[in-house]
């Protein structure tokens, strides 16, 4: 009976796919339409460019190009991790990602947990749409607000009668530019959690209501079982990309004085790459970067999945 049940179940499958196939060959022509720009656009935009990173293993001259460039092994990846400044700017990359991913990551999930207490749905929409405002900031304005927020004859130094310059101190950087980046991000990021909370059955939290449990149990119980997977998804993407912290940001609140903290890989490949025209080892850093990033989402992916009854990504 069970090998009947099997072989009905393989025939169906296979019949499913020989329908599926001869659909395709018949109408072949509305995928190509609606496909082949799309297939073209990521193979010249996504896939094409990969071929760059050949520069980092040469001593790239741009009048050559990369096929007459001179091959030179792993010169430059030698040349960067050699470098005096190497641990320097690993170490100032990895305290922003962590120290942001740390106190940046829950920010988001309290806000969605918070909004699904409020009942009213107008008095939710506004507040919605002030905590998602700052994400339409740009960068660069966002520095600029930051700069003027924090100059010596700024707000902040006039509320408190004193005439500071904080973007000169080393140690104010890494706190600047992790809470500017939470208020500018966490209302956003909180959309998915949001969403995800609909989905949290009404009847458990009335039941829970109804059986004297607290706002804290009713969390337990009933919204963090509903998010839990989300949370599980963005923490590791977040964490695999503990790396990728783009220039723009900590460029823009750079300063001569806060050099220490501040200068990061990712502002280090600009300098070299676009400022002193030094291609191959730009490349090669970056590349470096890049990959510690996939190492890390592997192994945070793994780590997850043993603590989480081996559901990861």
């Amino acid at each position: 009976m069970g090998s009947k049940k099997q072989t009905a179940a393989r025939n169906g499958s296979s019949g499913g796919v020989h329908n599926a196939l001869l659909y395709l060959k018949q109408h072949w022509q509305l995928y190509v339409l609606f496909l082949g720009p799309a297939l073209v656009l990521t193979l010249i935009f996504k896939y094409g460019p990969m071929g760059g990173i050949l520069i980092a293993f040469q001593k790239y001259n741009p009048i050559k190009g990369i096929l007459g460039s001179k091959w030179v092994g792993f010169k430059y990846f030698e040349q960067f991790l050699s470098s005096p400044d190497f641990l320097r700017y690993l170490a100032n990359t990895l305290k922003l990602s962590i120290f942001g991913l740390l106190f940046g990551f829950p920010v988001p999930i309290i806000l969605a947990l918070l909004l699904n207490r409020i009942e009213s749905a107008k008095i939710k929409q506004r507040i919605q749409l002030v905590l998602y405002m700052p994400n339409f900031i740009s960068v660069i304005v966002l520095c600029g607000m930051v700069r003027i927020l924090l100059s010596v004859t700024g707000p902040l130094n006039m509320m408190m009668g004193t005439s500071i310059n904080f973007l000169t101190i080393p140690a104010a950087f890494r706190p600047i530019y992790i809470i500017s980046g939470i208020w500018q991000g966490a209302g956003w990021a909180s959309i998915m959690y949001t969403a995800t909370l609909s989905n949290a059955s009404k009847e458990l939290k009335e039941a829970a209501q109804i059986d004297g449990a607290n706002i804290f149990q009713q969390i337990k119980t009933v919204e963090w079982p509903a998010i839990k997977d989300m949370v599980v998804i963005q923490f590791i993407l977040q964490a695999g990309n503990i790396m990728s912290i783009g220039f723009e940001k900590a460029y823009a609140l750079q300063t001569d004085l806060n050099l220490a903290s501040s200068e990061i890989i990712a502002t280090y490949v600009y300098k070299k790459g676009l400022l002193s025209g030094d291609y191959s080892f730009s490349t090669a850093v970056g590349l470096f970067n890049t990959v510690i990033n996939v190492i890390f989402l592997i192994a945070v992916n793994q780590i997850v999945k043993r603590m989480n009854e081996g559901q990861g990504l």
